[in-house]
């Protein structure tokens, strides 16, 4: 359905004119590889920077496995006109500090969204260094053009504590995917620990530089004690394609329309280079004096 996403199948065929003694063989695994239809094809983009300890690595993993074993989240997924979704689990810092945690998988019942949770508890938690949401936009949407499902939406679902301050313009990557059709979501996490690279209105930022195309929305999580929650809903909203009408929710802007309102109170925005700018201060900040 969308006109410039590759075909595993064209592919097949363009090799099988090209090399016409390998038909029956290339034919043969056309068939096997045909898209499977899904209502969602859902990229699940973690965080697990610096700014991103241990404990609260954990505690966002720990959340999305208590989703996936929730009763609400199955009911949405087989609620849907396919009655499946297809899902991967992605863990994400600086360009190139990205991990594949849970490959694609199809989900359409409790057994197999258990055995997602279960493959992901028993994977180890990558850490990494600085933070790149356009580095895992653009990887995200390479794993969506190239799959092998057939999906009514597609989505990129990124969480994270920070803005984007490494590995090129986030709103460049973000309308990279946009123009494919693919939907950009967040989950933005409001730290408490007041670090360099922080950002006291994170929200603000991943409303108007990260989110984006039909339906675009950011949830947020006040601390990361709250994720658990805040993933769950938000997982309901994009599985179920649901209008987000949640308090600490903000919406995002249709395109060529005005800005949805704030459901709190209008907040400094701040410019999508922003991380960019911090991170530079933060590497040319003067050394401590002699014996500090």
């Amino acid at each position: 359905m969308f006109g410039q996403r590759p075909s595993l199948g064209i592919s097949l065929q363009l090799r099988a004119v090209a090399i016409p003694f390998a038909l029956v063989t290339v034919i043969a695994v056309q068939a096997v590889a045909d898209p499977i239809p899904v209502d969602l094809e859902l990229v699940l983009a973690v965080d697990i920077s610096r700014s991103v300890d241990e404990n609260e690595a954990w505690l966002q993993r720990q959340g999305y496995i208590r989703a996936l074993t929730d009763p609400r989240l199955i009911a949405a997924i087989e609620g849907g006109a396919a009655g499946r979704i297809a899902l991967t689990y992605v863990e994400w810092a600086a360009r190139g500090q990205t991990h594949q945690t849970v490959g694609w998988r199809v989900i359409g019942d409790a057994k197999a969204a258990s055995e997602f949770a279960e493959l992901l508890s028993g994977q180890d938690i990558m850490r990494g260094h600085w933070t790149s949401q356009s580095g895992v936009i653009d990887l995200a949407i390479s794993m969506l053009e190239y799959n092998n499902f057939a999906g009514t939406r597609r989505v990129i679902d990124i969480s994270g504590d920070g803005p984007n301050n490494v590995g090129g313009n986030v709103t460049l990557a973000r309308n990279r995917a946009v123009e494919k059709g693919i939907t950009i979501n967040g989950l933005a996490i409001l730290s408490d620990q007041g670090g360099h690279l922080n950002l006291a209105d994170l929200d603000v930022y991943y409303r108007d530089c990260v989110i984006g195309g039909p339906g675009a929305f950011v949830v947020v999580a006040q601390d990361f004690d709250a994720f658990a929650e805040a993933i769950l809903r938000k997982l309901i909203l994009e599985i179920a394609a649901l209008e987000p009408a949640l308090p600490r929710v903000i919406l995002a802007a249709n395109h060529g329309a005005a800005p949805r309102p704030f459901l709190q109170p209008q907040k400094y925005a701040p410019e999508c280079d922003i991380g960019e700018r911090l991170r530079e201060q933060y590497i040319r900040r003067p050394p401590p004096p002699p014996g500090n």
